[in-house]
């Protein structure tokens, strides 16, 4: 069995039936062929493997000090892959079918004040206003107004921005609907002050030479639009301006910002988990941590025993 082959008819596979994306196909493969060549060392192949040896190579991994979600992910990938060969035949068994997942530590998520949000918006805004930039600074403060008004209004992953195409924000509207991971759709609300800079961005963009473009914030580069670091970059620069620690800043801070200021608002946790794009709701349940101090205190007021408590 050609193991190259095989590999390649599995990401297939993942790619048509669950949709996995370009980078995700690209760490699976990665995922595979590092599990091949630590199994090569101890005689053996990917595909005939058993599960003593697949042990060892993941238990190599904690000893060599690799992060409990790597082994995780690395994991998920080995599982999947013999689901696959097991599915179309290419082995009776699965040799993977009981390994123990490693134990993970959820990382919480930084968190940055909603003050801090303002100063980052209203400095944006500023710049974006500055009479005193040549017609390249303004068209990159402009931009970077844009890009930090949305990321702070939707949540949106640094991926689902930087891809946006311009036909989806055309006609000023109130809803956007994004499509995520998995190609999974969603639809997430634009505040006023998001349209309003889409509104002014989109005017001085298509008065230039990126009017052709299909993406919103276009680039003169392979894939057609700004890069992620780019955005990353200029959003740091920003912060420093804004006197805020660099360190603290980047595109998913800003989606932390977004979900946990929602929660410490009200909001309902399936429903940042929908804004999110999560498809699991545990994975929104890392912002819950943001809540404790409002929960005790609405259990503290409102709960019977507690009244009870006080009027003793």
């Amino acid at each position: 069995m050609n193991l190259s082959a095989t590999i390649d008819n599995f990401l297939e596979m993942m790619s048509a039936e669950r949709g996995a994306s370009k980078n995700t196909l690209e760490a699976y493969r990665r995922d595979l062929l590092w599990a091949n060549e630590e199994l090569a060392g101890a005689g053996t192949s990917l595909i005939d493997t058993g599960r003593e040896q697949l042990t060892k190579i993941l238990a190599s991994m904690q000893k060599d000090g690799f992060a409990a979600t790597s082994q995780a992910r690395r994991l998920s990938t080995l599982r999947q892959f013999f689901q696959f060969l097991y599915a179309e035949g290419l082995r009776n068994d699965d040799p993977s079918g009981d390994l123990l997942s490693p134990r993970k530590h959820p990382n919480l998520p930084k968190i940055i004040s909603e003050k801090q949000v303002d100063n980052l918006r209203d400095l944006a805004e500023k710049n974006a206003q500055r009479a005193d930039f040549t017609a390249a600074e303004h068209k990159k403060a402009m931009r970077l107004h844009t890009i930090v008004e949305l990321l702070y209004a939707t949540g949106l992953r640094i991926s689902e921005l930087v891809t946006m195409p311009v036909r989806i924000v055309r006609g000023a509207p109130d809803f956007l609907l994004i499509r995520g991971k998995g190609s999974k759709e969603r639809m997430v609300p634009l505040s006023g002050k998001a349209k309003e800079a889409i509104r002014k961005w989109l005017e001085l963009r298509d008065k230039t030479t990126d009017s052709d473009s299909s993406y919103l914030f276009p680039a003169h580069s392979e894939q057609g639009y700004i890069a992620r670091q780019v955005v990353a970059r200029e959003l740091k620069i920003l912060a420093i301006d804004a006197g805020i620690n660099a360190h603290n800043i980047s595109p998913h801070v800003i989606r932390h910002a977004f979900a946990s200021h929602l929660l410490q608002h009200g909001a309902d946790l399936r429903v940042v988990q929908q804004l999110l794009g999560h498809s699991d709701i545990s994975t929104t349940q890392i912002y819950t941590h943001v809540l404790e101090e409002k929960l005790q205190s609405l259990v503290n007021e409102h709960h019977p025993l507690a009244e009870r408590s006080h009027a003793e």
